[in-house]
């Protein structure tokens, strides 16, 4: 290991690690954010009901039923 050797961050790091002194809460409003979209209980019963009237598709979609 080199005398002058200091351990390396990269220009991302070094910007989230600002960003996060900045504002301290933001780790708190991601998860709130997130919370809202992709938290959420999954309804098996509307999940199995749409899965069954699904249509398959055909090979070709543009070709036309003659």
């Amino acid at each position: 290991m080199p005398l002058f050797w200091k351990p390396y961050k990269s220009d991302v790091t070094q910007f989230i690690e600002q960003l996060k002194q900045a504002k301290p809460t933001l780790e708190d409003e991601q998860k709130r954010g997130r919370a809202l979209l992709w938290d959420r209980p999954i309804d098996r019963e509307a999940q199995a009901d749409w899965g069954a009237a699904r249509v398959p598709q055909q090979p070709y979609v543009y070709q036309t039923k003659g």
